[in-house]
């Protein structure tokens, strides 16, 4: 196994060079971690189902539950949904972008999560993929998320392709996750968001 390639960014003023290496390894079903305000993430391709099998492997997750969708644009949500809830779009003004995942019917029906983070790598990169993206946490499963690039190598145990390293996270802590489904807002998950500030 080759090791990760390893591009270190400016956190504040990304070279978008190095972001279009990284996205082209997203392109051709490569695993790439990049910085957000709360943790690293682990982009995959979502259109992909190779990449998304290694991903599984790789995160030792069950294929059965279902990734966030990474957005750099708030347009992009027109993609995936027919319509967004009126709480979503309460929500997406208050809190978008920044550290909040809103799960919503997506237009199959089924459920689908979604975050715009604010982190200038994040969205620099996640542009830069021109493809919808998943990015779950850049570690294994049940153990915790990495806030720095040495803990995402530390992690992973070099099982993915390329690191960007914009040093650690500003928030360090997961994303809040909330579901607004028939008009109900429910908090799944309390994170760098409170549960008080969302209800």
């Amino acid at each position: 196994m080759t090791s990760p390639r390893l591009l270190t960014v400016n956190a504040v003023e990304p070279d978008e060079a190095l972001l279009a290496q990284a996205a082209r390894l997203v392109h051709d079903g490569g695993l790439v971690a990049f910085p957000t305000e709360t943790v690293y993430g682990l982009a995959a391709d979502a259109t992909n189902p190779q990449a998304i099998d290694r991903l599984n492997r790789v995160k030792g997750r069950p294929p059965e539950k279902p990734y966030s969708i990474h957005l750099y644009d708030v347009e992009q949500l027109h993609r995936f949904v027919s319509e967004v809830p009126s709480l979503a779009r309460h929500l997406i003004e208050r809190f978008w972008p920044g550290p909040l995942t809103i799960v919503m019917p997506g237009k199959d029906g089924a459920t689908v999560g979604f975050r715009l983070p604010s982190h200038p790598v994040a969205r620099m990169f996640l542009r830069a993929c021109q493809r919808p993206v998943v990015a779950p946490s850049a570690n294994r499963s049940g153990f915790p998320p990495p806030t720095d690039g040495k803990e995402v190598l530390a992690a992973l145990d070099g099982q993915f392709d390329c690191l960007l390293d914009a040093g650690p996270t500003p928030l360090g802590r997961e994303s809040t996750v909330v579901s607004v489904i028939g008009g109900r807002c429910d908090v799944l998950r309390e994170g760098a968001i409170p549960r008080e500030k969302i209800l």
